[in-house]
């Protein structure tokens, strides 16, 4: 058996043989001509030439040889709803709702708009998409109107499908009032949304002529029989955001050939999962790790997957080991934030279910520390693969890889680059690293196949944000902090930007501040991550407001952080809502004008804030100190 050190050698030096036999993993209509374009550096074409198609690699080729077999398996916890969908009815669902799309006016390259709970019918329209050519675009179902809005007139799709309501905690989440809205702040609205009635919001209110439901549409289409559209490798699939420094969400693009590729040797190599077996990850889908591991993955490797509405600890602590133990899952993917959540509980609610089937837990969405890391592997008894990725790769980055090599756990650690990933450490000066020595997470390109081919509609901007921080040579920056050690093992440890990482998600702490500042009594505000043993940073703000006296008693100060705290909720969501509001007379700057959001974060966290040699007037920090002092002490 050839080891990892061999085979990720083998694919950096010889990324056509290399790609060429991953290739095979998958089902092409036209075989690649070419496996590796890199004429126009930094972009990247893979497998140019091949036609493909997800949707048949996902769920046609298993119905028609194993039609029976588990595909999908939908948990909801919050409306104590468990189904099971064979391949054979994955397949029927899915031709029906690509018929609606069609009949709705969508064709190949159009743009379709997801904004769904964790319901069957989100990973039917995803595959919709996938079979007939067209690009979808998940929006996470907790993003407000106005941050919708964005990506409707970025994507400008000519369909939306969405709910009537999701569900949280055992609270009701209306959504449909938050498409109208976002309908209306938009430019370009779609010209129909498709709703499901799941019969919990019972007064929302339709629109003539935009609004079609789509239980009356199903009955329309049931018998329909709608062939797959063939896709050259290139061509997008979906369109996935992510925050950026400058307040305005990338569409990371994704192509079609070699996404298909990356994710079905990441099965084979990384998660060992194959035919027959069952896979639980508890992401949502409006993140990269539900587009790759819970709908496309999992199904283009032949297993079930389990689709989980609902959240790790209702009813009870043990529901997600339950799921585990009545559905046989071999591979659990979660996240930090969530295993933390669970270690505040009693164990026993782990220990009173049969986890035998299960082989790994694998874990990302941000850095794991080594407490938590050897707490859980300890409990399960099972191995508990960290690995690091980000929205724009698609799939793992740094990871251990069981199906190439067993090799060891390093607690903390997401051990080793994987195969495809030329990944090094630099310095700020371009120099490369060695061990020990924090440098910035890049990859020399070109990037292997699954990643971001783009930014969608902005060439320019993939290159700027990515390819210009290093040109010689050309490197991608992860814009992440990391350290390698004398064994080889990688530890990631922050951003080195203003993007902060809340349970898992990304974040502008741009974003934040213009939704801060969209309250009419703020002049000016800066916003950070700060750690917390949970959720891995929550985003705190500092607020300088336009009248000075305004926040001169605690109760006129919590008045207004409560009023801020809805506005960001408005704007953003309650995803982005600040832990805390602090009202200060000042932010501290450079003499520049820079802020010093570094120096603000280190008093946040108690940490010392440096050399400040720069800064304009001391007493902003000072000030700053004074706030978090009294918190403290109150």
């Amino acid at each position: 058996m050839v080891g990892y050190i061999d085979f990720h050698r083998r694919s950096i030096e010889d990324r056509e043989g290399f790609w060429r036999d991953q290739s095979r993993l998958v089902d092409w209509q036209q075989t690649p001509q070419t496996i590796c374009d890199y004429s126009r550096p930094p972009f990247v074409k893979w497998f140019v030439g091949g036609t493909t198609n997800l949707c048949h690699n996902a769920v046609d080729r298993h119905a028609a040889a194993r039609p029976r077999d588990p595909a999908l398996i939908y948990v909801s916890t919050e409306t104590d709803t468990e189904r099971t969908y064979s391949y054979a009815d994955l397949l029927c669902e899915v031709e029906r709702m690509a018929a609606i799309f069609i009949e709705l006016g969508v064709k190949r390259g159009d743009r379709v708009l997801i904004y769904m709970p964790m319901i069957p019918e989100a990973c039917f329209a995803m595959l919709a998409c996938a079979r007939i050519g067209a690009v979808h675009s998940v929006v996470f179902g907790g993003f407000a109107p106005a941050s919708l809005a964005t990506r409707i007139d970025d994507a400008r799709p000519v369909l939306m499908i969405s709910a009537d309501a999701g569900m949280r905690g055992g609270k009701a989440i209306p959504y449909k009032h938050l498409v109208d809205d976002a309908c209306r702040l938009a430019e370009h609205p779609p010209a129909h949304v498709l709703i499901v009635d799941r019969g919990i919001d019972k007064g929302f209110a339709r629109t003539e002529g935009r609004d079609v439901d789509y239980a009356e549409m199903r009955r329309k289409h049931v018998d329909a029989a709608v062939p797959v559209e063939w896709l050259e490798s290139s061509e997008p699939s979906y369109i996935l955001y992510t925050s950026g420094t400058t307040g305005k969400p990338k569409g990371v693009q994704r192509d079609t050939g070699g996404y298909c590729v990356a994710l079905a040797a990441s099965m084979q190599h990384l998660f060992t999962g194959g035919p027959g077996e069952t896979m639980f990850v508890t992401s949502d889908i409006g993140w990269v790790v539900g587009h790759s591991y819970i709908i496309y993955a999992p199904l283009i490797a032949g297993m079930a997957t389990v689709m989980y509405e609902g959240t790790p600890i209702r009813p009870d602590a043990g529901v997600w080991w339950r799921i585990v133990e009545k559905y046989r899952v071999n591979v659990m993917f979660s996240a930090p934030t969530a295993i933390r959540v669970l270690k505040k509980q009693d164990t026993a609610w782990l220990h009173s279910c049969d986890l035998s089937s299960l082989k790994h837990l694998f874990l990302a969405g941000e850095p794991l520390d080594e407490t938590t890391h050897r707490w859980i592997a300890e409990e399960l008894d099972i191995p508990v693969i960290d690995n690091y990725w980000q929205t724009e790769t698609g799939w793992p980055i740094l990871s251990a890889m069981p199906g190439i090599e067993k090799t060891p756990i390093k607690y903390g650690s997401p051990s080793f680059p994987v195969y495809g990933y030329d990944l090094r450490l630099f310095r700020e000066d371009g120099s490369e690293c060695g061990a020990n020595e924090k440098g910035v997470v890049g990859i020399v390109p070109p990037l292997p196949p699954g990643c971001m081919t783009t930014v969608w509609g902005q060439d320019d901007r993939f290159v700027s944000t990515y390819f210009s921080l290093f040109k010689d040579p050309l490197v991608y920056s992860s814009s992440d902090w990391g350290i390698r050690d004398d064994d080889g093992y990688y530890t990631i440890l922050g951003r080195m930007d203003d993007v902060i990482n809340v349970a898992g998600h990304r974040l502008g702490t741009r974003e934040i501040e213009e939704a801060v500042q969209t309250h009419p009594g703020v002049a000016e505000v800066a916003v950070v991550g700060v750690a917390d043993d949970v959720k891995g940073q929550v985003p705190m703000a500092f607020a300088v407001l336009k009248d000075a006296g305004a926040a001169a008693t605690p109760e006129e100060a919590k008045r207004l952080e409560a009023e801020i705290s809805r506005k960001v909720d408005e704007w953003l969501g309650a995803i982005g809502r600040p832990a805390r509001v602090f009202f200060v007379s000042g932010l501290p700057k450079t003499r520049s004008g820079k802020m010093l959001r570094r120096a603000i974060q280190a008093l946040a966290e108690g940490r010392d804030p440096g050399d400040l040699a720069t800064i304009e007037d001391p007493s902003t920090l000072q000030q700053i100190r004074d706030r978090l002092s009294e918190t403290r002490e109150g």
